[in-house]
């Protein structure tokens, strides 16, 4: 029997939001298992056994519970400690790669998504362990079985013979399959995490007298902002806080409570917790702080969080702010901040519960609206993520708006955000940018990948809109909360002043925009109610005598002009009385407009214009730049949206099985702290997926570097073998261009000499010609693998043209990067210079990524030169350096990739 595989108990969501525990069955659940089964109806009996059965015999039971986790697998559901549903399989043994699958689940939990998540788990376990396909028998009356397996993706084939349908297909996830657990993932995730913004009771415990205390004012501010339901003030204490009744414990309330805000001192959070599991809440917001953001408080947030996990609660926090609705069906204010936002469609999540309450002020001053805030805090539980899914399909919110300290789960976050933000903009600051961006490496492209880095090609990938400070995060926020996305980067600028917009001219063109020359035509209408001395071009310059008419007809021609995708208006204060008509034209102008062109407004005054535009939704600015900075990032965003999503492509000339076992042989060779592979191991895993490489040989002596090198034939490398020789061209371990036995023994001598520990040689054949560049991989321990390419040989780390990517990688994203770097022109045949096979760099890229999703093992890798050969030639690995480290005990890809399981609450 294999051992227990821990790593996959899993926290899951049901389909109406409660949190269920899945694990592998143990012996010691058999009690569990015989209550499950004297709890199911005869109807589920019958069909799970295929006849009326009252009783399992000692043998069934000791059969049912007991399992090798190879030949034979279940999985549990337990929901507060109860077994509520089990899955199995058991291979067949006159088939290979199939297993037959049967479930039970008990009937008040049927319909729930119980036999669903259990047949997900049990697939992606079958994967990892060599069975490809299921099989079940189910009879014609069991339409809900049916269902699971119809609504599951998977390509079903069903026969039906002697009154019993069989059922095959393969556990392999096809498209629809995917499709399928992503809507079941987002669908559960906001059921189970909605529940906090939308509540009908709550209970503030730790609700206070005094004003200035956080109980205190977090109770004052739910009753201020005329929460819709019921609120109860918990306090031992206390008769009543602002003048409502308060209860000694949750347990006193005498009706239900959705939501608790729990506001007291660490070390009684944990029995406050319980008590609102004893009390069926259903979700929790910890605003006390001393938890795993303190030295010693991981312990005590661990305590909470299996508090929360066994009762099926949601958390929000530990030490966080709170969180808010501005719905006027809840108006819920959950906060102790001092400001309560105007209603928008701008939903936000901070991590810093300081700045949260800085963020709402600005908000408010600037008129932006939120629908809904959160404060995050240590996200024990409810996470960034959740948050995501929670707000995808939310009827009220059209903007999401981030502030990260740090991710939970980035490959989860790359993977939602990829597909909401083609739905909604989401635009976040991640700070951080500076730190341990420069860990020490043994390769070119450990040296080339920081953290911040990994996060711009995360953000890059999931078309996320970053931002360097909150200024600008909201700069951006309001352009796109109230107009639409541009359709280019064409922008015309019409000011009454030229200074001002030779400014937003140069900022614009910095940013990638473009101010086209407008036609004659154009020209000529912008002309019929200018002053003669006022310029028509772009930008249009109306000179300081232009009032409102001049204003308002420019921009009503501009707006329906398809020669521009954007207009800047600018206006600086000429008279004091003098801006608030202007105001009033440009509303008028976007008012009248029948086009979807952006419109952004500049006002360079200490006035604040913002509430003159707030109702009309026209985004105000204190000065160009900052208005040229926000166009520019929804310009880029609009780019990205119309750019096609891409795949993730198979090779099916891969070879799985041989590169699993060099890999393995290469493990135990190298021992449990992993290491670098031989150069015949690295030759063969790169084969197995279709990445070739120069013959070679390695040599231990002279003779039998000048037998490899007449074996090879031709002119030869020779490159030294070392522990210590990482990089062997900058200690001189690499001759080229040797021919005959004589270059060959002196390179030898040569190439070993400059190390004190040399193992010997690798003679390789030379490959003329071509362009080198690098293809390269690295294991961050937040991002898991990035992908690198760039310029290669020696120069790589001096020039740093790079680009990197999350894995992992899709065929559009392979182009790009090729596309990106500074460098991409010589592949194309720069200044005559032969051109390269660009196809077959992309196909390398993606090869490398289908051989990193296959290893996880796979840490580090170097495949630099690589030789772009002439069009049609394809390209040659030169050197190529792997390193292997074990993982875990049973982990498989499947764990970190597929929704639900890769899930939001095993971050």
């Amino acid at each position: 029997m294999s051992d227990y595989p821990a790593e996959y108990e899993f926290d899951l969501i049901l389909r109406d939001g409660a949190v269920c525990r899945f694990r592998p069955i143990k012996a010691s659940d058999a009690p569990d298992l015989l209550d499950l089964f004297h709890r199911t109806g005869a109807e589920s009996r019958y069909f799970r056994f295929f006849r009326m059965k009252d009783e399992l015999t000692p043998d069934e039971l000791a059969y049912f519970s007991t399992v090798d986790y190879q030949e034979r697998m279940a999985f549990g559901a337990f929901l507060e400690g109860e077994l509520i549903g089990i899955g199995r399989y058991d291979r067949a043994q006159d088939e290979e790669g199939v297993a037959e699958v049967a479930f039970l689940v008990a009937d008040t939990h049927q319909g729930r998504g119980v036999g669903t998540a259990l047949l997900q788990l049990l697939g992606s376990y079958a994967r990892a362990h060599s069975v490809s396909s299921f099989r079940a028998f189910v009879l014609p009356e069991n339409l809900q079985m049916m269902r699971v397996f119809r609504t599951s993706g998977y390509e079903m084939h069903r026969t039906l013979e002697e009154g019993v349908y069989t059922v095959d297909f393969p556990t392999a996830h096809s498209p629809d399959a995917w499709a399928a657990e992503e809507e079941r993932e987002k669908r559960a995730v906001a059921a189970s995490v909605l529940p906090v913004f939308y509540p009908k009771s709550v209970a503030v415990i730790g609700a206070s007298r005094d004003p200035t205390s956080i109980g205190g004012r977090l109770f004052r501010n739910l009753v201020a902002s005329g929460f819709t339901g019921v609120a109860y003030p918990i306090n031992p204490s206390a008769e009543s806080v602002n003048s409502v009744r308060a209860y000694p414990s949750v347990l006193d309330v005498p009706g239900p409570i959705d939501l608790a805000f729990i506001v007291v001192p660490a070390d009684r959070v944990v029995e406050a917790a319980t008590q609102c599991a004893e009390k069926d809440v259903r979700g929790l917001v910890v605003i006390s702080a001393g938890f795993s953001e303190v030295a010693g408080g991981d312990q005590l947030e661990e305590k909470l969080l299996d508090v929360v996990r066994s009762a099926g609660m949601r958390m929000v926090g530990p030490n966080c702010m709170g969180v808010l609705n501005t719905d006027p069906s809840v108006r819920l204010d959950g906060t102790f901040a001092p400001v309560f936002p105007p209603r928008g469609n701008v939903a936000m999540s901070s991590q810093s519960g300081a700045l949260g309450i800085a963020i709402l002020d600005y908000a408010r001053s600037n008129n932006i609206g939120i629908s809904m805030f959160i404060s995050v805090g240590n996200k024990a539980d409810i996470s960034g993520n959740d948050l995501l899914l929670a707000w995808e399909d939310d009827p009220a919110t059209d903007v999401i708006l981030l502030y990260l300290e740090s991710f939970g789960n980035p490959r989860r976050f790359a993977r939602l955000a990829r597909r909401i933000a083609r739905k909604k903009p989401i635009v976040a600051v991640k700070s951080g940018r500076t730190v341990a961006g420069s860990r020490a490496a043994s390769s070119h492209t450990g040296a080339l990948a920081s953290l911040d880095v990994a996060v711009d090609a995360l953000f890059h990938q999931a078309g996320v809109i970053r931002t360097s400070t909150l200024e600008e995060l909201f700069d951006v926020t309001q352009l796109l909360a109230n107009q639409p996305i541009p359709a280019g980067p064409r922008v015309a600028v019409v000011t009454n002043a030229g200074g001002p917009g030779i400014l937003a001219a140069d900022a614009l063109e910095s940013n990638g925009l473009t101010l086209p020359e407008l036609s004659d035509r154009l020209q000529h209408r912008l002309r019929e109610v200018l002053a003669p001395e006022a310029s028509a071009r772009n930008p249009v310059d109306l000179i300081a005598s232009a009032g409102p008419a001049e204003f308002r007809h420019c921009l009503e021609v501009l707006l329906a002009s398809d020669e521009i995708d954007a207009v800047m208006a600018i206006y600086i204060p000429t008279t004091p009385e003098g801006a608030r008509p202007i105001a009033d034209a440009i509303r008028e102008a976007a008012g009248r407009a029948t086009s979807d062109r952006t419109l952004l407004a500049v006002f360079m005054q200490t006035e604040d214009a913002a509430g003159w535009f707030a109702d009309a939704g026209i985004p105000t600015y204190l000065f160009p730049e900052a208005a040229a900075q926000a166009l520019s990032r929804a310009v880029r965003h609009g780019e990205w949206l119309r750019e096609p999503a891409g795949d993730v492509p198979t090779f099916p000339d891969s070879d799985e099985k041989a590169a699993r076992k060099v890999v393995e042989s290469s493990l135990a060779r190298l021992g449990k702290e992993g290491g670098w592979m031989e150069p015949a191991e690295v030759e063969t895993l790169l084969g197995a997926y279709g990445i070739r490489l120069p013959h070679a040989r390695v040599a231990t002596s002279v003779d039998e570097a000048v037998a490899a090198a007449g074996e090879i034939g031709g002119p030869v490398a020779l490159k030294v073998i070392a522990p210590s020789a990482l990089h062997k061209s900058d200690l001189g371990g690499v001759l080229l261009d040797l021919e005959g036995a004589e270059q060959v023994a002196a390179g030898f001598d040569r190439v070993t000499s400059v190390v004190d520990d040399p193992e010997g040689v690798l003679v390789q054949e030379m490959v003329p010609g071509g362009h080198e560049v690098l293809i390269g991989v690295t294991e961050d321990p937040s991002f898991g693998p990035i992908l690198v390419f760039g310029l290669g040989g020696v120069f790589v780390e001096l020039l740093k043209d790079v680009a990197l990517r999350i894995h992992p990688l899709t065929d559009v994203e392979a182009a790009r990067m090729v596309s990106e770097i500074r460098s991409a022109r010589i592949l194309e045949g720069y200044r005559g210079s032969p051109p390269g096979d660009v196809a077959a760099v992309e196909e390398a890229l993606l090869r490398v990524s289908a051989l990193v999703q296959a290893v996880p093992e796979l840490v580090e890798m170097d495949l630099n030169p690589v030789k772009v050969l002439p069009p049609g030639q394809g390209v040659r690995v030169v050197d190529a350096r792997i390193r292997l480290r074990p993982v875990r005990p049973g982990w498989t890809p499947e764990l970190r990739d597929i929704p639900s399981l890769a899930g939001h609450l095993n971050r």
